[in-house]
């Protein structure tokens, strides 16, 4: 996966799943957090930004672990 993902790369990949599931942005300061995904995107300066709308709790250990940061 690159490193700087565009929009149409991230778009590619929500095409598949069903539009009605949850998603969460996952978040690895020191322990791993699943955040709330903001409503709004935002351009600026030829970028696309999606702030988080608040922490959920700690990431599933499987999935930190799929991620490799355990």
């Amino acid at each position: 996966m690159p490193r700087h993902l565009t929009v149409g790369h991230v778009l590619r990949q929500l095409q598949e799943l069903d539009p009605n599931l949850p998603i969460r942005l996952a978040v690895n300061p020191d322990f791993p957090f699943a955040h709330h995904v903001g409503a709004e995107v935002i351009v600026r300066d030829g970028k696309a930004f999606i702030a988080d709308d608040g922490q959920e709790g700690y990431l599933p250990a499987a999935l930190a672990e799929a991620l490799n940061w355990t």
